[in-house]
Formats: C-alpha cells, structure tokens, sequence
C-alpha cells in the first residue's frame, strides 16, 4: 500500500542510495511527457527536501526544456534487490548550466565530467513508496563504458557543437536553455 510522507526520511535515503539507475519523469503543458533513465555517480540527497543530479550529453535534452515551461519533476527508483520498494521524490526543479552563478557549487558535487550538461535541483514536496511486488529481481554487472568512450572521443567542441544538433530544442521543438558557446567562453 503506497504511503505519502513530506519529507525524505533516513530509510528513504538508503533505499536511494542503494539503487543504481533512476527515472526522471517531466512534462511541459501540452507535447510530450519525458521518462528518462539516469545512472552513474549522478545523483545527490542534499536535505530532507532537497536532491540534485547531474545531467550529462545524451540524445535529447527533454527535461531542461519541460522545467522552462513547468517546473514539476517526479524521480523514480525501483529496487531490484532483496527488498521489494518503489520510490518516488514529487516536486519542482530547475536547470543550473555551466555559466549559471551557482554552476560551480552544484556541479563540484559530482565528478568532474567533460560532458556535464546541466545540474538540476529539485525541490521535494512530496515522497511516496509503494510495494513495488511485481518488480522483478535484477542483478546489476557494472557501468557501461559506452558513454565515457563516446566523449573521450571527441573534443570540447565537438561536444558542444553536439548540443547544438541535438540538445537545443525538445521533441516537440521547444528550446531547451542549454549553452551553446564554445567550451570554456
């Protein structure tokens, strides 16, 4: 039976932390809702109210935009372990960009990486956890290297030149705030 608190609780914060991957829901007024697998050391608890994540280079930029038109974000972690859980954190978030006043306290949280994209920070109101019964169970092997050798072959421009093709607009054509200057302008 789902249970409704108003806050992250220290039990909440272990099954978080416990987790490898999580899902990021957003959606802008009217278009399309975005869900999004996240993973890698990505993810912060930062208070009881309060998580941010990193957000690197991908194939769209969907929930940057979505918050330009509708802060409300919702993040997503299912256990796949002993202990059958669904959690999730409802609230708003914002995008920090690289350029932003408070780029270099949020992203200095994670590791440093080349193709860092935004930070979004998200204020929790609401936390829920569910049975998650039907969930199965699910070993987890390690990182996929893929990404890292994606950006390990190409240059600062190449990756920003990237953002532009692919990371400026949504699905639905709306801009996302992503920079688009040169790496380290």
């Amino acid at each position: 039976m789902a249970k409704q608190f108003d806050h992250i609780h220290k039990a909440h914060a272990k099954i978080i932390e416990a987790q490898h991957i999580f899902f990021c829901g957003t959606a802008a007024p009217d278009g399309r809702v975005n869900v999004s697998p996240k993973g890698m050391d990505s993810l912060r608890i930062l208070g009881p109210n309060r998580i941010a994540w990193l957000n690197i280079t991908g194939s769209g930029n969907e929930t940057a935009g979505h918050l330009l038109e509708h802060a409300r974000m919702t993040l997503m972690w299912c256990s796949f372990t002993d202990q059958p859980m669904i959690l999730r954190c409802y609230g708003t978030a914002r995008a920090v960009h690289e350029g932003d006043a408070d780029w270099a306290e949020m992203s200095a949280l994670f590791p440093p990486h080349r193709s860092a994209r935004q930070v979004f920070d998200m204020a929790i109101d609401m936390v829920q956890t569910s049975c998650g019964y039907a969930v199965p169970f699910m070993e987890y092997k390690g990182e996929r290297p893929t990404m890292q050798e994606w950006v390990d072959a190409r240059s600062d421009a190449d990756l920003r030149a990237y953002w532009v093709e692919k990371n400026t607009r949504t699905l639905d054509g709306k801009p996302t705030g992503v920079p688009v200057t040169e790496a380290g302008s």
